[in-house]
């Protein structure tokens, strides 16, 4: 059975940057349905049963048609906010350091150059979705609760989740707002390790 993973952290964490009633509410309802209801297709269907929310998305087309938006949808809520967890953090060290921050400089030209890209594209996810940064320092978006292991994609090092539910009792409507705040306790240590272990 999939279980609602703890925080390293609490819901009172990040201040006024993402308040407690968001991260209670986001963490413990909205994250906690999506394990509920992945545990619900699983029981309802053995042949999923063993295996890892990683193995469940990354081959949805071996998957009866049927099982493969309810995995996506159910499984990939599940992936996607227990890495967004991790991707937060108090002590976010506010930019990153290390090879991770010269990867960024080389590729972007500049921290803030790939803070505006970053932002621009979380900006211009329509509706609901998630932008990622991948290993490769590429960035990504994907709609609903989709992710980058469902395309081929390798696990991302740092991701945002920029989906109403996540900000609009903070922010209304205001997603830009949202992402700026956001920057200030995104967890660069934990990117800087997903990075290092994927160049190896």
């Amino acid at each position: 059975m999939f279980k609602l993973p703890e925080l390293d952290y609490s819901y009172d964490a990040f201040g006024t940057y993402i308040s407690k009633h968001v991260m209670e509410l986001h963490h413990s309802k909205h994250h906690q349905t999506y394990v509920d209801k992945l545990n619900a297709t699983v029981e309802a269907n053995p042949q999923l049963a063993g295996k890892s929310v990683e193995e469940l998305i990354s081959h949805l087309d071996a998957l009866p048609e049927a099982l493969r938006g309810l995995v996506k949808n159910f499984g990939g809520g599940h992936y996607n906010h227990t890495l967004f967890w991790k991707f937060l953090s108090p002590e976010s060290g506010h930019e990153p350091s290390g090879e991770l921050a010269d990867g960024l400089k080389d590729k972007y030209g500049s921290y803030q150059n790939f803070v505006d890209e970053f932002t621009k594209q979380s900006l211009g996810v329509f509706g609901s979705g998630w932008a990622w940064l991948q290993p490769e320092l590429s960035i990504v978006t994907t709609p609903n609760q989709e992710t980058p292991i469902n395309n081929g994609l390798a696990e991302p090092i740092l991701g945002l989740d920029v989906w109403e539910h996540a900000y609009y009792l903070d922010y209304t409507y205001n997603r830009a707002d949202y992402v700026k705040a956001w920057w200030e306790v995104a967890n660069w240590h934990e990117a800087a390790e997903r990075y290092g272990k994927a160049k190896g």
